[in-house]
């Protein structure tokens, strides 16, 4: 059988594709903007906090790998990775309703409310990266080669206005008369209906790419290959480990510039609300109630929300530069730009001149969405795209757990709590990822051609 090529996609079935993106990253906004704050609002000290985060990357180093394996040895009626956004969605929805009332859950189970509310955020957590995975697998799935670069930058667009809504949307709903405040052991209802709304958010996106896309079947698979089979031979979920026993080598050379990069995102997103509490609104480390904490904490969420608004427009920006001075200097250069954002939160006084710092990260968050996986594509096998995307993630979790690990000790043993100081060391920490990708990754096809080819098709 000749090998048939697969269709370009138009612009509206890419953005159709990516839109339950948006959903899941107003969960995911909203969760790193109010984690924190919902913590230490049941109890956790700051020195805590980074171990309640963990959560996080360790459902995701377990579930991403599984979820893309199981993907891509699916073919159900409803699709190959669609059966997985559905699932996901709902288990995620349900925990975004749950885990600020895990107070009220805790007083009818007589338990524990910080572990109550670490079991919602772990299903939350969980279920975020059973519905991501497939997404990020979905464009190597649907898109030739060369509109992978687009489809993972209008990911990175929808995944920006997702995280804008949902790290913006406390603050909103306090300005609309909505309290901010809580009796103590409490949430803030600007919270709780925040979660809410992102809920039903994420269901309808999901629904929305269940039902506009239409994921290719197994034959037309077959054809793309050329008549061989995707699936040859059942298979099993030890394979997992011969896959990551071979990673491509462009993988392991991201991977290095993915410890230091995602280390200083999981510095931010745990200690931000901390650090503009003690360093900015001059509170004692102790003070996690009172309405000034809870001030910080709605500035942590309008913050976040500018960094991601910000990346839209970076997303934008990254073809072009790439094209003129290539794909690993655009990256180092976003890196470059998002550890001296990091460190100039430390010199930065006044709180509304913070969003200076945001534009720094937002260029690196554009480009930490979207460059790695635009250099790492083309070395992955056709058949193993999910699987691959989910060994992918071990590099970006495994920084996250070894800062969750050490994290809280060394804000509160080094730094006295005074959790600015580490925010400055995330700051070092990316600035060491854009030197690592100068000295370590050598992009396989940046030649000027390629790169002039591919901006075509990747220019809005």
């Amino acid at each position: 059988m000749m090998k048939k090529v697969k269709p370009n996609l138009s612009m509206l079935q890419i953005i159709n594709m990516s839109m339950g993106f948006l959903g899941i990253q107003m969960a995911f906004g909203l969760q790193n903007g109010n984690a924190s704050r919902i913590l230490a609002n049941f109890g956790a000290d700051v020195h805590e906090l980074s171990w309640f985060w963990l959560v996080a990357p360790i459902t995701g180093l377990i579930v991403q790998p599984i979820i893309g394996h199981m993907g891509d040895n699916t073919w159900s009626p409803l699709g190959r990775r669609k059966p997985y956004f559905l699932i996901g969605a709902v288990l995620c929805a349900i925990g975004l309703v749950m885990l600020p009332n895990a107070a009220s859950a805790t007083q009818m189970m007589a338990a524990n409310v910080l572990l109550i509310a670490v079991i919602f955020l772990a299903m939350m957590d969980a279920s975020i990266n059973v519905a991501m995975e497939p997404f990020r697998a979905l464009v190597g799935d649907m898109l030739p080669k060369h509109q992978a670069t687009i489809g993972f930058s209008v990911q990175t667009i929808l995944i920006g206005i997702g995280a804008v809504i949902g790290s913006d949307l406390p603050g909103w709903l306090t300005k609309m008369g909505i309290s901010n405040e809580a009796p103590k052991g409490f949430v803030a209802d600007n919270v709780i209906y925040a979660f809410y709304i992102g809920a039903a958010v994420l269901i309808l996106s999901i629904l929305y790419t269940i039902i506009t896309t239409k994921e290719y079947s197994p034959e037309e698979f077959a054809s793309f290959e050329g008549g061989k089979e995707i699936v040859e031979e059942k298979s099993k979920l030890s394979d997992i480990f011969k896959d990551f026993a071979n990673v491509p080598s462009q993988m392991k050379k991201l991977g290095i510039v993915q410890f230091f990069s995602w280390f200083a995102l999981f510095t931010m997103w745990v200690f931000t609300t901390s650090a503009l509490a003690t360093h900015h609104f001059g509170l004692s480390p102790d003070d996690t109630h009172s309405a000034e904490f809870n001030k910080a904490g709605d500035l942590t969420g309008s913050l976040f929300g500018s960094y991601n608004f910000y990346a839209i427009f970076f997303a934008f920006a990254l073809t072009p530069i790439a094209k003129l001075i290539g794909k690993k200097q655009t990256h180092a250069l976003a890196l470059t730009c998002g550890g001296l954002g990091l460190i100039a939160m430390y010199f930065i006084k006044d709180i509304h001149d913070l969003w200076i710092s945001m534009v720094g990260l937002g260029f690196a968050w554009a480009s930490i969405l979207a460059m790695p996986y635009a250099m790492l594509i083309d070395s992955i096998p056709q058949k193993k795209m999910g699987v691959y995307m989910g060994i992918f993630n071990f590099f970006i979790v495994i920084p996250q757990i070894i800062n969750g690990v050490f994290g809280g000790p060394i804000v509160s043993g080094i730094f006295g709590k005074m959790a600015i100081d580490y925010i400055v060391v995330g700051g070092i920490c990316m600035l060491l990822g854009a030197v690592l990708t100068m000295i370590f990754i050598k992009p396989e096809h940046d030649t000027p051609k390629e790169i002039e080819e591919e901006i075509q098709q990747v220019h809005f």
